[in-house]
């Protein structure tokens, strides 16, 4: 409601449901392929866009490359701007300002964890995520018999639904080799 309010004066509105992390939303889509020549696109925040730095930089290429010009209500207005290049280069300036900050901030975020992690491994407070699968789990054995008789893990996780990766950790963990040495993914 309160992104709405602050909308309320722009010609048309598009209003998705899904997280931001995605650019596969509909609404966004829509918007993008309705853009002219001319629009000014105009989120609240940035992150109302899209939260991933490379996502971010296709979507404001995509607008720029129509022509119009992307308004983000949180940073600082470039509205009285009259030159359309002077504006569009400004606002760029800040968009990748933010966005080198936002993806700086997720690194720390990310860094901060592990040494908190580590900290609390050393006190003994810390056992992590619970196993998806036991040793003797069917689902992970039958996996396991699939990669002894050569096939890739691709093959393995269409056919038992283990995601390569976590079956490829499980076989680290419990050391199973192949004895042809194929190790395809």
């Amino acid at each position: 409601d309160r992104q709405l309010a602050a909308l309320e004066s722009t010609e048309k509105v598009f209003v998705d449901k899904i997280s931001g992390k995605t650019t596969k939303r509909p609404a966004l889509t829509e918007m993008l392929d309705f853009i002219r020549e001319g629009d000014v696109v105009v989120v609240t925040e940035l992150d109302r866009l899209g939260r991933d730095s490379q996502d971010l930089t296709r979507i404001m290429n995509l607008i720029q490359s129509k022509a119009a010009t992307l308004e983000v209500l949180s940073l600082p207005s470039t509205a009285g701007i009259q030159d359309d290049n002077l504006r569009r280069l400004i606002t760029n300036l800040m968009l990748e300002i933010y966005k080198y900050q936002a993806e700086s901030e997720r690194q720390r975020i990310r860094e901060r964890q592990s040494q908190g992690i580590e900290i609390a491994k050393k006190k003994g407070r810390y056992s992590g995520r619970k196993p998806m699968f036991e040793e003797n789990d069917k689902r992970l054995q039958h996996a396991f018999d699939l990669h002894k008789k050569g096939l890739s893990d691709k093959e393995i996780e269409e056919v038992t639904g283990i995601n390569r990766e976590t079956f490829r950790r499980y076989r680290h963990k419990y050391r199973l080799a192949r004895t042809d040495s194929r190790d395809k993914k």
